[in-house]
């Protein structure tokens, strides 16, 4: 009797669009033979020595698996993955410009964008994925009318480079357009949301496009990196600390319930104490609430590798301290949220999340129904709640 044909299993590493295209993969190497996608990241040397720590423990445990490795990593160094025991395929060819849809969670996920066409002095990603390509409008929206079919109250927008969308296209295509497009041909979709931007990207179309539609989560995080513009110069950023806090004020202005997150990276070769002090100081600046913090990690063939670097202790501790800064920011915000009444989508696990991102206790809800809760209190990282509403 012949073994069923099955998806691969993925092992993923990285980034929202790391986990798209697992999904992808796992379908395109369905097999009736045991089969292992392992989906690498090159963002840090770490995400790189973790993904080949993985796959000699599948090989270890698993001897008969095919293990098929993908990713950005694996493009960087095809040969080194290629030569670990137990691989039988490297995948370094580039991925298509094609609308990739996605499930995680309760939420749909639809990669529009992929590549980059900067070159930002700490990053190696752009060599990993190629040049920015966009999936052509027309496929998007059919992916995510096709998520809405399936039951999706919230797809998120992801890619490389969200924010540089429609650059290949011509036509005036921006991410702004788009957005605007998928909100006007999905009026049944619940929840629009958009993964990390560049906010010197942010274009008119998206600003006009929070003020005039609520189904646009308020939420955007914001590719930051750091505070002060000599670092961010240092860091080939295209962005100023003025224009960062331009656009969030200009976003705010237009739709006042938006919340920010933000990457940094501190430590970053020749930052000084008030170079990070900045990056404390535009927390408050920006008014932003969620923070993702990074030690500087060099990488191997990058501009900022060869720069005079930090000592790693020194960045360790300006990481925790900006997390502390981060901390105190998101209970601010979660104060501010008891005794009011919102809208959550419930996820697996007892937890949901409202349109602002903001975390939330849901204890006895199932998955993927629109409640409406009363916030009574919040644990300093998510609020604990008290359902008053099922919708569906």
């Amino acid at each position: 009797m012949n073994a069923p044909i099955r998806d691969a299993e993925a092992v993923t590493f990285g980034c929202r669009l790391n986990a798209v295209e697992s999904q992808a993969l796992a379908k395109a190497h369905a097999s009736a033979r045991e089969t292992v996608i392992v989906n690498t990241c090159a963002v840090t040397g770490e995400a790189t020595r973790q993904a080949r720590q993985a796959i000699r423990r599948l090989h270890r445990e698993r001897p008969e698996a095919e293990i098929i490795v993908a990713g950005c990593a694996a493009r960087l160094d095809p040969p080194g993955f290629a030569n670990i025991e137990g691989v039988t395929r490297v995948l370094a060819e580039h991925a298509p410009n094609r609308a990739l849809a996605s499930v995680e969670g309760t939420r749909g996920l639809l990669a529009v964008q992929n590549g980059c066409d900067h070159r930002c002095a700490f990053c190696i990603i752009p060599f990993g994925r190629g040049a920015a390509r966009s999936a052509p409008p027309g496929e998007v929206v059919a992916q995510a009318g096709a998520l809405v079919t399936g039951g999706k109250k919230e797809i998120v927008l992801t890619g490389v480079d969200l924010t540089s969308y429609g650059v290949d296209l011509g036509e005036g295509w921006t991410l702004g357009r788009l957005v605007r497009l998928l909100l006007r041909e999905l009026p049944e979709l619940e929840r629009l949301r958009l993964s990390s931007v560049d906010c010197i990207e942010v274009d008119a179309d998206l600003v006009e496009a929070f003020a005039e539609d609520s189904r646009l989560c308020p939420h955007l995080h914001l590719s930051l990196q750091s505070g002060d513009d000599l670092i961010l110069k240092r860091m080939k950023r295209r962005h100023s600390r003025r224009s960062a806090i331009e656009v969030c004020r200009a976003l705010r202005k237009r739709r006042p319930d938006i919340i920010f997150g933000a990457d940094f990276i501190v430590g970053f070769p020749t930052e000084t104490e008030a170079m990070f002090d900045a990056t404390l100081d535009i927390v408050d600046a920006c008014g932003l609430t969620h923070l993702h913090v990074f030690p500087f990690s060099p990488r191997p063939g990058t501009p900022a590798a060869r720069m005079p670097q930090i000592a790693p202790q020194i960045a360790k501790e300006r990481a925790a301290r900006l997390r502390e800064k981060g901390d105190i920011a998101l209970r601010r915000h979660l104060d501010a949220q008891i005794g009011r009444t919102l809208q959550l989508l419930s996820e697996r696990g007892g937890m949901g999340r409202a349109a602002d991102f903001t975390l939330a206790h849901t204890p006895g809800v199932d998955a993927s129904l629109m409640i409406e809760a009363l916030c009574t209190g919040h644990d300093g990282r998510a609020l604990t709640t008290r359902p008053t509403a099922l919708d569906r």
